[in-house]
């Protein structure tokens, strides 16, 4: 009875330890993340960790393009009142299988690339590179921030009956969770965003 007791106890430890396995194998990882000034205002730069099981490289490859979104966020930390949102930007992905030139493409916007293999367009899918998400036009005041950025597959932009097998199955589920980390903006943006918020004060003063 004991023996059929501790059988039962590890059968079930490897159970959970399946189901633990299964599940980061749908997840993404945000494996590096940076936030750096650009000529054009502040630039994210981000290296993402995934791969298509085989449900989510079937569909893609008869037909169905796949959405992703990545997501950013940056929120300004106040102690004496709510945290203020500074900026919240979102990149949209489609990835497609073209069965006539035989080519995946990855697009976002207008721009587009063609690729000859799946693992080619993945690993440019997983790379973010200079991506503007603060504009120099809005300079950010002085104070401490805090980043967040993720990546999913947008299943709302699924055919209507790969939505409904998304909701019961994770092999049509991939997303990272929020990556979030601490920011603060050079001085000198500091001194920018100053002198707008004067000059915008300097005109109303003279409309007045």
């Amino acid at each position: 009875m004991p023996g059929a007791v501790l059988s039962k106890k590890i059968l079930l430890a490897l159970a959970l330890c399946g189901a633990a396995l299964f599940a980061r194998a749908d997840e993404i990882e945000v494996r590096e993340v940076r936030l750096a000034p650009a000529e054009d205002g502040l630039a994210l730069s981000a290296e993402f960790a995934f791969d298509f099981n085989p449900r989510l490289a079937e569909a893609v490859g008869n037909g169905i393009p796949l959405y992703f979104a990545v997501e950013f966020e940056l929120t300004r930390m106040r102690w004496w009142w709510f945290d203020e949102k500074a900026a919240v930007k979102r990149m949209q992905l489609r990835l497609s299988y073209h069965a006539l030139s035989r080519h995946y493409r990855l697009s976002t916007g207008l721009l587009q690339q063609n690729f000859s293999t799946l693992q080619e367009a993945l690993a440019v899918l997983r790379r973010v590179r200079n991506w503007i998400v603060v504009d120099r036009a809005a300079p950010l005041a002085e104070g401490s921030y805090e980043a967040a950025v993720r990546m999913r597959l947008d299943t709302n932009l699924l055919p209507k009956p790969f939505q409904l097998s998304a909701i019961t199955s994770r092999e049509l589920t991939l997303e990272s969770p929020w990556r979030r980390f601490a920011f603060q903006p050079a001085p000198a943006d500091a001194r920018e965003a100053k002198d707008v918020k004067d000059a915008k004060d300097g005109k109303e003063a003279d409309a007045r």
